[in-house]
C-alpha cells in the first residue's frame, strides 16, 4: 500500500475557494482515476503566519497504481492546481510505502 501525501501551504486570503475546489472538483478528479482508494484531508497546526497548511493524504492499493497515477494524470491535475492557485500557494509532495498497520 502507498500513502502519497501532498502537503499545502495556502494563502489565508484564498483558503476556502481553495478547500471548497479541493473538495469538489481536484479530489474528486483525483480519486476519478481509480488510482486511489481513499483520501483524507487533515489541518496541519503551527503554520508560519500568512498561511495555512493542509496535508491531503491519498491511499494507493499498489506500487502500480500510485506509478499509473505518475504517468497518467499527476501532472494535468497538478497543472490545473496550479493554474488556479498561481501564487497563493507552497506544496510538496511525499509517496510513502506502509509497511505495516496497527487497528484495535
Amino acid at each position: 500500500m502507498i500513502l502519497y501525501n501532498v502537503t499545502v501551504s495556502i494563502d489565508k486570503s484564498v483558503h476556502l475557494a481553495w478547500l471548497d475546489w479541493m473538495r469538489n472538483a481536484h479530489i474528486p478528479d483525483v480519486m476519478a482515476t481509480g488510482c486511489f482508494k481513499e483520501c483524507r484531508i487533515s489541518r496541519v497546526h503551527g503554520e508560519e503566519e500568512g498561511g495555512m497548511t493542509f496535508a491531503i493524504s491519498y491511499i494507493a492499493p499498489t506500487q502500480e497504481d500510485f506509478d499509473e497515477y505518475q504517468e497518467k494524470h499527476a501532472t494535468s491535475l497538478q497543472n490545473d492546481h496550479s493554474a488556479k492557485f498561481n501564487g497563493k500557494f507552497a506544496a510538496f509532495r511525499t509517496m510513502l510505502t506502509v509497511i505495516e498497520e496497527f487497528k484495535p
